[in-house]
């Protein structure tokens, strides 16, 4: 724990002996992370310590002196400060996320574990399953799902007439870097026409590159938020220059959307504007024929699908020559209004693949990338080459704040994966990481090497098995998730179930439903020891606390012989101490739960045999019956004629059966059973004389009374049997 000791507006002060790190008020210093307190100063001493999970507990302590006081404020305040992370997602939606990655890891993991099985026997499981990338690409889908919807806020379906951009779901960085990946490192599909996923890619998520500067989806948003103030639009030089950013960008149903707002179509107008007209609808119809090299174009999207290479080059040149043709038209002398001349033909150079165009049209230097692949380079193909071309346009772009989706970009680009690794661990969190290692060994071998090789450095295992732990630490530090932490504990070979057993151990044992769920993990992952241990500490503490039954169930469950053992002679001390209490009733449970099985002094027998003792003599008092009184003398007989039977109990037994003894009906007993029983009470006053000999807690008279009713007994039973 750091302690800091300062004194804020008075100077240095004096006392800053006894801190570990002195803190100097009017030092000068950048500020990293701003703390809100709500303190006034002084505030006397600061200590940091960990939270659970990636969190700090800093704790500000103001000074005690009289003027602080006056205020009425309390003497400090705690506060959490999280480490990393942007705050996008609140804590219950990284648990949801948390908890529902779980199944589909768990499912691949299972699924690899079938495919090295496979390997073992030399047999190909593509024989028998799907392509492993299949298997990956299963697993990513059901990730994405679950990371959020699939059209957040850039969608390009539009529907209103004034509504440029439609209000949905904000997208997250996480799910943008996740397909990300997923389009680079698991969907060998995409491969074919990697640029075109790209350029849905960042429509998708252009949003979140505005976070660190403009972009081209906030210049729509905020033009959209102008567009209702609009009387004619296309006297406006925001207009032209918004349309030339979206079609850079390639989002061309908001391009022939904003162009059918042009004023040359208002009824009114078009006689008067025919040229004019005739010159945007004809950019419009170019627009909405833009080839476009991928499988397929969804309902509502603009453009022309090619799935061959030869197919998409034939209709790009004649579509480049379209444009062609209209940019050196006659017809754009006739066209009088400057703004429109000048917008049209700047998007046509756009088209044509004008890079100064391009650069002025577009903020991000994702975006002139994107923009690359649309009209200057549609068939860009390895990830040399597209590194490259990221690298230009970087020096054409330079950012001063690089977002921490590009820097991701540029490490998958660069195909290195120690970069990639870094840039998800920094910006997005151990989950990302544990998570993304699954994309990124799904088609690189070199990838699987250096992220399955076991290093000297990382203490013999491999970097994998090591951000793997890591999260599963961060879930293990949360009272909500660490019941998911032994599922990545069990994916790791080396470290992983000896962790997951320190976790087990270290779990409370005061509320039975997380006992419950820690014997449960137990037994999923046959860690019989840890159970067996889990119930000991169980038991051990039900019964300090005063949960007798509780804590011998769980004794029994764990079969722990010494701990019984020492319960049932705690036991049988308390009964010789006070036999004839009523107390004796909060014990007869345990007794049952014990058992009757012989133990050391004595055993649980005698025990078993006093509660039937007990409960004849209960049925006797109520009734009275022979037949009770019968069953109440073999109950005592065989008490008195059993071994077990500690001499120390014979007299508080035959003072608690003294209604028996004395019963004016009959006597019960037979001239034999009295006579044993006789002898008995002689063998106990012999035993008296010794030194360690404990006398029973009864009255004084106890024994002269037993020994009358039992030579009452005597010569009634002998008068009765002549």
């Amino acid at each position: 724990m750091l302690a800091v000791s300062s004194e804020f507006g008075g100077g240095t002060s004096d006392s800053v002996s006894g801190a570990l790190v002195p803190f100097l008020p009017c030092a000068e210093a950048s500020v990293v992370y701003p703390l809100h307190h709500g303190l006034k100063p002084p505030i006397s001493r600061v200590s940091i310590s960990w939270a659970r999970g990636s969190s700090l507990r800093i704790s500000l302590f103001k000074s005690s002196s009289s003027e602080s006081d006056a205020d009425g404020e309390v003497g400090g305040k705690v506060l959490e400060v999280r480490l990393g992370g942007d705050g996008e997602m609140s804590d219950a939606q990284w648990r949801r996320i948390a908890y529902g990655s779980v199944s589909p890891f768990a499912l691949l993991q299972s699924r690899k574990n079938s495919v090295a099985g496979f390997s073992k026997m030399q047999l190909s499981p593509s024989l028998y399953h799907l392509e492993w990338w299949e298997y990956v690409m299963e697993y990513s889908k059901d990730i994405d799902v679950l990371l959020g919807n699939s059209k957040p806020l850039t969608a390009r379906v539009i529907g209103d007439q004034q509504e440029i951009l439609k209000n949905r779901e904000a997208p997250t960085s996480v799910k943008a870097a996740w397909e990300l990946m997923e389009i680079f490192y698991a969907d060998k599909l995409s491969k074919a026409w990697l640029p075109e996923r790209l350029v849905d890619w960042l429509a998708d998520y252009d949003s979140l590159l505005s976070s660190t500067q403009t972009t081209v989806h906030s210049k729509l948003v905020e033009f959209q938020s102008q567009l209702i103030k609009l009387q004619i639009i296309e006297d406006e030089s925001t207009y032209w220059e918004v349309l030339a950013s979206a079609l850079a960008v390639g989002w061309l149903e908001i391009v022939v959307k904003l162009l059918r707002l042009h004023g040359s179509y208002h009824l009114d107008q078009i006689a008067k504007r025919e040229i004019e007209n005739g010159l945007v609808e004809a950019v419009a119809v170019l627009v909405s024929k833009m080839p476009r090299m991928r499988p397929e174009i969804e309902a509502g999207e603009l453009g022309e699908c090619f799935k061959a290479k030869p197919d998409f080059m034939k209709a790009w040149e004649r579509w480049r020559a379209q444009v062609t043709k209209l940019d050196s038209s006659a017809f754009w002398v006739q066209c009088t209004h400057r703004l429109t001349r000048g917008g049209l033909r700047n998007m046509l150079q756009i088209m044509l693949g004008n890079l100064n165009v391009l650069c002025s049209a577009t903020y991000h230097w994702i975006e002139l990338y994107i923009s690359h692949f649309l009209y200057i380079r549609p068939l860009t193909r390895g990830l040399e080459n597209m590194y490259n071309l990221a690298q230009k346009c970087l020096q054409l772009k330079p950012t001063s704040c690089p977002d921490k989706l590009a820097r991701l970009l540029i490490g998958i680009l660069g195909e290195n994966t120690e970069v990639v690794l870094a840039e998800c661990s920094r910006g997005f969190g151990p989950w990302m990481v544990s998570h993304a290692i699954e994309l990124l060994t799904a088609e690189s071998n070199q990838a699987g090497i250096l992220l399955h090789e076991e290093r000297h450095s990382l203490g013999e295992i491999s970097m994998e098995e090591l951000h793997r732990l890591i999260y599963a630490q961060v879930l293990s530090s949360h009272v909500l998730t660490w019941q998911i932490a032994p599922i990545y504990l069990a994916s790791c070979i080396k470290q992983g179930m000896g962790l997951l057993e320190i976790l087990l151990n270290r779990q409370p044992i005061q509320d039975s439903k997380i006992l419950l769920k820690n014997l449960e993990i137990c037994r999923l992952y046959d860690l019989d020891s840890v159970s067996t241990n889990i119930m000991k500490i169980a038991g051990v503490y039900h019964w300090k606390h005063g949960r007798k039954g509780s804590g011998v169930f769980w004794l029994q469950q764990a079969h722990d012989e010494r701990c019984l053992n020492r319960i049932a002679q705690q036991l049988f001390d308390y009964v010789g101490k006070s036999i004839s209490g009523e107390c004796f009733l909060q014990w007869e449970g345990l007794i049952e739960l014990l058992g009757s099985e012989s133990k050391h002094a004595g055993g649980l027998e005698f025990l078993h045999k006093y509660r039937d003792l007990k409960k004849s003599l209960q049925h006797f008092d109520h009734g009275k019956t022979v037949i009770a009184a019968q069953e109440a003398v073999e109950s005592l007989m065989s008490l008195m004629k059993n071994p077990s039977t500690p001499q120390r109990f014979w007299l508080p037994l035959l003072y608690d059966s003294l209604k028996l003894l004395s019963w004016r009906e009959q006597p019960l007993l037979n001239v034999s059973q009295t006579n044993l029983l006789l002898n008995k009470l002689q063998e106990l006053s012999m035993a008296r004389l010794r030194p360690d000999f404990v006398e029973a807690d009864l009255p004084p008279q106890a024994l002269n009374s037993v020994r009358l009713a039992l030579a009452t007994n005597l010569g009634r039973a002998i008068l009765e049997e002549k």
